[in-house]
């Protein structure tokens, strides 16, 4: 293998290529974008519709929530985006891990 193909923005790419990474990243972003728009019309300022993102970005979001958080319900947005998308990384490793495919070479088959 090269320093190419092993690059670090070539393997988030190739595991963001993968279904299950997909649809989880799509989930969480409609999560994060449920909570923001309940959040917004929520004229008490009460709401807990964040906890739901929250829990979809388990277990780095536990991180995240022992730092420091700007004010305001909105800077969480952008920490809850990147707990989504190094779990979509990390779901699409495990699954290139354990389906065998590593992306850099066609599939030998017989092809009947």
């Amino acid at each position: 293998m090269t320093a190419e193909q092993r690059s670090v923005p070539r393997s988030v790419r190739r595991a963001l290529t993968t279904v299950p990474a997909l649809l989880y990243l799509a989930v969480c972003v409609g999560l994060i974008g449920w909570a923001v728009a309940a959040t917004a019309w929520d004229e008490s300022g009460e709401s807990m519709a964040g906890v739901v993102p929250t829990f979809a970005t388990l277990p780095l979001s536990l991180i995240v929530l022992a730092l420091p958080l700007p004010d305001g319900p909105w800077g969480f947005v952008p920490l809850l985006l990147g707990c989504a998308l190094v779990n979509a990384v990390f779901i699409g490793w495990c699954v290139r891990a354990l389906t065998g495919r590593s992306g850099s070479a066609p599939r030998s088959g017989s092809g009947n």
